[in-house]
């Protein structure tokens, strides 16, 4: 028995130190993200493209001074423009997203924000303009039936349409755009006055709180890959020691040290029992300890997360208040407006005449403001959207809502009679004034997950298969970025134009959000999700551990882990589970790195069935 414990002892010694050497890799892979971030943004310098580093203060002002003083108000030229602007939201938001905390100050958190609003702002006063500058001076665009303007201009950005009631005949009150099949109905008073309605589309969402569009997985106060590295090198050195007092001093343990030693990683117990009850006595009281700490950092770490959030909840009293924890924009934005007719140009004697207003586009009121119509009845606004055909997925009957400026949220009151076709794929309302609209879903549709699985495809490669109730969403993970392989609903390939595309884990989970899959848990997803808890410290080390084997073995669900209580994380590692032959030198480590974390947890619980099906469920 002393000569089996030895071999053992030894065995457990050659496996923390190969689980040392492949958890050091954590602080190296943050380095390499710093070092990749830093090159990122010298490759930018180094381009000189001409466009800004939006970090970068005196040089987005500059960019954005020399275009608010451009007048150059094509509709062409703006949606150009835009790209390029949204190209450097984009940048400021994923760098929001993406960078650790440690590595950018509230300075310049506060100044990316500040810089995003103001682009913003700027992109849609230009597109204000342009809508003027259509309205003046087009003359290409007239309806030969009604003698009305209509006008469809688009891009993969945004769908700008356009009607000017130019013959105010009542007869043509309503108008379906039939490039996009937008449509409205407007009410007699609007029919016989000088007005321009506009659907504008932007496929981007702009006007919804800063803070949902820079929304991302949160993070637990738990060690971080540093600290973890250098408590197992001391517990490592700490056994070490202890081993040679042992060998000079061979008397039995006390109870004092019995105690201290249980505390510690399972790879600090060296003490030698004379025994099998000893050492089952001994592999109790460690486990027992073990369970306490999962317990006290448990009960520490969820009401910290707890206290943070409560401080950013606002109580939602109203019913008509969208909770934008719940629900998000999907399909972009519908900014719908009535606008009063400007001066047209007029050609007189090969010169263009157009009248200069200091105001600008402006608004037509509606209902009217003046004290004489206050208690008649305006006639709602019948509109009719087209949903997108291929670029979004709405799994429910979307919610229709507008936005409140004043209170900076999105409601549902002001709008009635909703009608949705589903084969089509429109939906019809009605409004009692013109509001900027958008088409919410619910954010945890996807959730909780029906399975998943990683499945080992070559060196720092592999693929994970999400199945969700209305979907199935495969992902390949090569190096530090991500590829949507496949996403099947009812057995469809959909959103196509995704898939096949190399980007960055953040730059993965916006665009999938924004199509309407979200399968990335929130801040605040456990409040609308039946979450099955565990302790967070456990639930982190078996990520790091997956993380480091993930290349040579197979994972998956456990229909276990719902049993086992929030001190056990259970999965399954099938029995026929390939490993790469493309990682002889890491595949050694990586089974010693499996079997150490396996053994300083509980040990591994195999169920009858588990067995004839030749997987394994492991705590």
């Amino acid at each position: 028995m002393e000569r089996l414990e030895a071999k053992d002892q030894e065995r457990r010694e050659s496996e923390l130190a190969e689980l040392c050497s492949l958890e050091e890799k954590f602080p190296s892979a943050e380095q390499w993200k710093t070092n990749y971030r830093a090159h990122a943004k010298w490759e930018h310098y180094v381009s000189c493209d001409g466009s800004p580093d939006p970090t970068v203060l005196q040089e987005i002002n500059t960019f954005m001074s020399l275009w608010r003083e451009d007048q150059n108000e094509n509709i062409q030229f703006v949606m150009e423009k835009g790209k390029e602007v949204l190209n450097l939201i984009e940048k400021l938001q994923f760098l929001l997203l993406d960078t650790p905390p440690n590595e950018i100050t509230e300075k310049e958190t506060v100044q990316y924000q500040e810089t995003i609003l103001d682009l913003q702002n700027l992109l849609h006063q230009k597109y204000n303009g342009a809508t003027e500058h259509l309205l003046k001076t087009d003359n290409m665009s007239e309806d030969s039936d009604s003698g009305n303007m209509q006008l469809v201009v688009k891009d993969k950005n945004v769908t700008l349409c356009i009607w000017a009631n130019l013959k105010k005949n009542i007869r043509f009150k309503n108008h379906v755009f039939r490039e996009v099949q937008h449509g409205f109905d407007l009410p007699k008073s609007l029919a016989v006055n000088s007005v321009a309605v506009r659907i504008f589309h932007s496929h981007y969402d702009h006007v919804s709180p800063l803070w949902l569009q820079c929304q991302y997985v949160p993070k637990l106060k738990i060690l971080d890959s540093k600290e973890v590295t250098v408590d197992l090198k001391e517990n490592v050195e700490e056994a070490e020691e202890e081993e040679e007092k042992a060998k000079e001093e061979p008397s039995a343990p006390t109870e004092e040290e019995l105690y201290s030693n249980g505390i510690k990683s399972a790879s600090s117990f060296k003490e030698s029992t004379n025994n099998i009850a000893d050492i089952n006595e001994k592999t109790e009281e460690e486990n027992e300890k073990k369970s306490e700490i999962l317990d006290i950092l448990s009960q520490v770490q969820i009401p910290v997360m707890q206290e943070e959030t409560s401080e950013k909840e606002e109580v939602i009293i109203d019913e008509n208040i969208v909770d934008l924890r719940q629900f998000i924009p999907v399909g972009g934005v519908y900014h719908i407006d009535v606008l009063q007719l400007p001066p047209r140009a007029k050609e007189i004697k090969n010169w263009s005449m157009v009248e200069v207003l200091d105001g600008g586009l402006e608004t037509y009121p509606y209902p009217p403001e003046s004290e004489e119509t206050e208690d008649a009845a305006h006639p709602p606004i019948g509109i009719t959207l087209r949903l997108p055909d291929n670029d979004v997925i709405y799994f429910e009957d979307p919610v229709v809502a507008r936005w409140d400026p004043a209170g900076q949220q999105w409601r549902t009151d002001g709008i009635s009679n909703i009608i949705y076709e589903t084969e089509q794929g429109k939906v019809i309302f009605e409004m009692d004034t013109f509001y900027t609209i958008a088409l919410l879903q619910d954010a945890h549709l996807n959730m909780p997950y029906q399975a998943w699985e990683l499945r080992p495809s070559g060196t720092d490669e592999l693929l994970l298969i999400v199945t969700t109730a209305f979907a199935e969403v495969q992902i390949q993970v090569k190096d530090h970025q991500c590829m949507l392989s496949t996403v099947m609903v009812e057995e469809k390939d959909v959103l196509s134009h995704l898939t096949g595309k190399w980007m960055t884990p953040v730059h993965l989970t916006v665009v999938l959000k924004k199509a309407g899959i979200n399968i990335f848990p929130g801040e605040y997803s456990h409040k609308y999700v039946c979450v099955n808890k565990k302790a967070p410290l456990a639930e982190f080390r078996a990520y790091q551990q997956m993380a480091l084997v993930a290349s040579a073995f197979a994972f998956s669900w456990s229909k276990w882990n719902l049993e086992s209580g929030e001190e056990q994380v259970v999965l399954k590692l099938p029995a026929s589970a390939s490993i790469c032959c493309s990682l002889p030198e890491v595949s050694g480590c990586c089974t010693a790195s499996l079997r150490h974390s396996l053994s300083s947890q509980k040990s591994p619980c195999f169920s009858n069935k588990a067995r004839k099906d030749e997987e394994r469920d492991w705590f």
